[in-house]
């Protein structure tokens, strides 16, 4: 009776509270996340966290700055986000490259997915978004 109980609340829980987003704010948040890891653990754990910051902020205007090994993620032929890069596009958050990275690794505009920006420097671009006021988040390590 017990075990009956315990699976009939849970039940009860996953429809009353499944797919509610708990919107936080509908303040237009400016969010500017690094990325500079190539681990595809941390790309599914940044396509998460890009989630998690939607459903609290629907209004928030996203940018995920990517260098290093973490450019791999907007990289066509070596990402497995590509679907998800391509709604997240869609809904106010950019995807950019740095041109500093896509030279050191030999990566040409045309090798990374459609719905990316490239900006000159990563690290410069994160310094201007901060001086711009937008709110810095790093993610991996």
């Amino acid at each position: 009776m017990k075990h009956l109980f315990a699976f009939v609340f849970a039940f009860f829980c996953f429809f009353v509270f499944e797919g509610k987003a708990q919107v936080v704010s509908t303040k237009k948040h400016k969010i500017v996340l690094q990325l500079s890891n190539g681990d595809t653990a941390v790309h599914r754990m940044v396509i998460r966290q890009i989630g998690n910051l939607k459903k609290a902020a629907p209004n928030a205007e996203i940018e995920v700055v990517c260098h290093g090994a973490g450019i791999y993620i907007l990289v066509g032929e070596k990402t497995t986000f590509q679907k998800e890069i391509e709604e997240y596009a869609k809904n106010k958050v950019v995807w950019a490259a740095c041109e500093n990275t896509m030279s050191e690794r030999k990566i040409t505009r045309d090798k990374l997915l459609a719905v990316c920006t490239t900006v000159p420097s990563g690290m410069f671009e994160l310094v201007l978004k901060q001086e711009d006021g937008w709110s810095y988040l790093k993610i991996g390590y």
